[in-house]
């Protein structure tokens, strides 16, 4: 079954909170060479670019892989990306607090440190973009949850039953989808009593 429009619009998500994760990844990285990996500041976007990135390109393949996976149905992209963005708010007001000691104008920085100033300007590339992730990673999660609450009071009950790369509202709820469900042979037994 190919996807649908609000799956496409999905997986366009999951790629831009992929492309974000990469760079913040290079730039927690290279921040992090600098100061040989000492600061737990500087650490935490660093292991929280590489368990997002994980995660999240799971989450990819298994729904591209398998028509019905559990891991692409709307209440699992909430519990994901809501736990995600919390861990992410977390940690970025933990690290900002400690990075707000570094000018904001890397030019104030003597020319003499040269490598000073090249940190300094990763740094606040890191700053923003640990912010943008956390922003993509919510906006993720409130989409998604307004996205099945609306389809769900709209009677399309079956969001909760399917992927939503694969979700159709025009589908019935009684009609099954892929080979989970109730659909099973001993049923007929179960409706003749």
């Amino acid at each position: 079954m190919p996807f649908s429009a609000v799956g496409k619009k999905k997986l366009a998500g999951h790629a831009a909170f992929l492309l974000v994760d990469i760079i913040v990844l290079a730039l927690a990285t290279r921040v992090n060479q600098f100061q040989d990996f000492f600061y737990v500041a500087d650490i935490f976007p660093l292991a929280l670019s590489i368990i997002s990135l994980i995660l999240v390109v799971l989450l990819f393949t298994v729904d591209l892989a398998l028509i019905n996976s559990y891991t692409g149905r709307a209440q699992s992209e909430i519990g994901i990306f809501g736990v995600l963005s919390i861990f992410w708010l977390a940690f970025n007001a933990f690290s900002t607090a400690r990075w707000r000691q570094i000018p904001f104008q890397c030019d104030s920085i003597p020319t003499d440190f040269v490598d000073e100033r090249e940190w300094c300007k990763s740094l606040q590339a890191l700053k923003s973009f640990v912010w943008i992730n956390f922003l993509l990673c919510f906006g993720i999660a409130m989409f998604t949850l307004r996205y099945a609450i609306a389809e769900y009071y709209r009677g399309n009950k079956h969001i909760f039953q399917m992927p939503l790369s694969r979700y159709r509202p025009e589908l019935r709820s009684d009609q099954h989808f892929g080979s989970g469900g109730r659909g099973s042979e001993f049923l007929q037994f179960e409706k003749m009593t």
